[in-house]
């Protein structure tokens, strides 16, 4: 199964090992709570999306990459313990705890979180003195002497024997003990994941056509040749750097990633052409409705995989501008939660909020109103126990810092949400300081500033909304008069279709010839056939 589909098993693995019954008792007790065990080829995200489970699940997490482990520190140190037996004082060898098992009990400790996942990597990769140990840990969720916690769930991944001379199979007895998941690279998947964490877009064009360089693991006289979905994500965020930077990616440093010299130098040869084609067509210009003469006579002369990389560059500046607008919603709505609660108590609201004075575009029914905003509630008591406003607003401000800071600590915080924690804070410690420096004010005067800061953000967001509207109107006039309604506009569709954040965007923004597009043309035949298409012309 796709890396996706195992996700999805695991957090319904964690949710059906950690359900309890009316007596408090885990329904499935913990000796049938069997490990799970990941098994697929390196770097196509196993690791990874642990990080992802837990926060999702609000539960800790406790990771150890078991090959760094000698059997001292797996199983703990041997110390000698008197005790009676039948009478007899005698002298018997004892353990001290696990490394691994007391890092545990310092999680729950640091976090309070009773419950969480013990995630062991490259478990079937271990030396022959722990050997012995790895399959007890499986079968029966001990270290030695000490037992795992209840609650605490096992999960361990490993790489089959084609891709780590060090693998050691598992008998049978200890796979009859484990949930065994079987994981492969999907570049549909990654592909889908790739757009929400901004990989570079000329790395997804390239995969795009190039399918079969996502994940290539090869076994040559020359040694071990390889290109993984890791890899290109590590590469990507190189040439984000490298980018702001101005310096430049060549052959070298892409086979410092991707250490497969074929797949390296075909990727750097496409790099190379298209930031030729960014310099060239000037997407920008495009975007705001000014197209260059010679560019269409161009357009229609120039091979496929041009056409292609110019409509990835269009995505590409399109979907940036439509996550600036999706980080900018997800701040509004949670500004909008927070300050609403600094309402005078005299006045009311309504269900759309407009007697709050906290209106917009994203302050209509069914969006922010229903008080639901990215990274969960913020504490800070109720306005009634504070003296003033201003008080009450840095009570809010200090609860909202230590709620970010014990996620952080707690591993529940993805970098996107920690930025959205850090954007709010930062407004709202301007938005204090401001109440601070125009003095006691009453409830009403306070609130008057408040909402200002509010409107003043929302109608910063209404603007970024309107540009990326009228961009995206703007390419739909560029599409059209270089292409028609030929194969090219099936596939720009097709990527407004599937990203993450355009489909965000046309949820909010009615653009009529998106979906006017989307009833005249078949996409998904439409398009595989065209991906085919250009993979064979590329490779001729």
């Amino acid at each position: 199964m796709n890396i996706k589909r195992a996700k999805e098993e695991i957090k319904n693995t964690i949710e059906a090992y950690l359900m309890k019954n009316e007596y408090g008792v885990y329904e499935i007790p913990p000796i049938r709570q069997r490990p799970v065990l990941l098994m697929g080829p390196p770097g196509i995200g196993k690791t990874q999306i642990m990080e992802q489970i837990a926060q999702e699940c609000r539960i800790g997490l406790v990771a150890y990459t078991i090959t760094h482990h000698t059997r001292q520190s797996a199983i703990g140190l041997p110390f000698i313990q008197d005790k009676i037996y039948d009478s007899r004082r005698v002298s018997v060898t004892e353990y001290t705890m696990s490394e691994i098992v007391s890092a545990i009990y310092d999680k729950i400790e640091d976090t309070g979180m009773q419950e969480g996942i013990l995630f062991i990597d490259e478990i079937n990769c271990v030396s022959e003195t722990l050997a012995p140990t790895m399959l007890q840990f499986l079968q029966c969720k001990t270290f030695g002497n000490h037992k795992i916690p209840k609650g605490w769930i096992i999960v361990a991944a490993g790489n089959p024997p084609e891709y780590n001379k060090s693998v050691r199979e598992f008998d049978i007895v200890t796979l009859d003990r484990i949930k065994m998941i079987p994981v492969e690279a999907d570049f549909a998947v990654w592909k889908e994941y790739g757009e929400q964490v901004n990989i570079h877009p000329a790395i997804l064009s390239y995969l795009d056509v190039k399918q079969q360089n996502f994940c290539q693991i090869e076994s040559t006289v020359d040694g071990k040749l390889f290109a993984t979905p890791r890899g290109w994500e590590d590469l990507s965020r190189l040439m984000e750097v490298y980018e702001k930077l101005g310096k430049t990616i060549d052959r070298e440093v892409v086979f410092q990633y991707i250490q497969h010299p074929r797949i390296a130098k075909d990727f750097a040869n496409y790099l190379e052409l298209y930031c030729k084609y960014e310099q060239d067509y000037q997407v920008d210009e495009i975007l705001s409705g000014k197209v260059r003469e010679g560019i269409y006579p161009r357009l229609e002369k120039a091979p496929f995989d041009e056409r292609l990389s110019v409509m990835s560059l269009i995505l590409a500046r399109l979907n940036g501008g439509f996550r600036q607008v999706v980080k900018k919603e997800e701040r509004l709505e949670r500004l909008q939660r927070i300050f609403r609660r600094l309402r005078p108590r005299s006045e009311g609201t309504d269900p759309a909020g407009n007697k709050s004075g906290l209106s917009g575009r994203r302050s209509q029914p069914g969006s922010m109103n229903q008080g639901q905003a990215a990274g969960g509630p913020v504490s800070g008591g109720s306005l009634s126990e504070y003296d003033s406003p201003a008080e009450y607003l840095a009570g809010l401000t200090a609860g909202m810092q230590a709620e970010r800071k014990y996620k952080l600590e707690s591993g529940l915080l993805s970098r996107r949400e920690d930025y959205l924690y850090q954007d709010v804070l930062t407004i709202l410690e301007r938005t204090l300081q401001i109440v601070k420096a125009e003095g006691r004010g009453t409830e009403e005067e306070v609130w008057e500033k408040v909402s200002q800061i509010f409107q003043e953000e929302n109608q910063a967001y209404e603007d970024l909304f309107d540009q990326c509207a009228e961009r995206l109107e703007h390419a739909f006039d560029f599409m059209e008069g270089a292409f028609g309604t030929g194969q090219e506009m099936v596939v720009f569709v097709t990527g407004l279709n599937t990203g993450f954040y355009s489909l965000h965007f046309l949820q909010e923004y009615e653009c009529k010839r998106y979906y006017e597009y989307n009833k005249m043309l078949l996409f998904e035949d439409e398009e595989k056939e065209i991906r085919d298409m250009v993979r064979r012309r590329m490779e001729i």
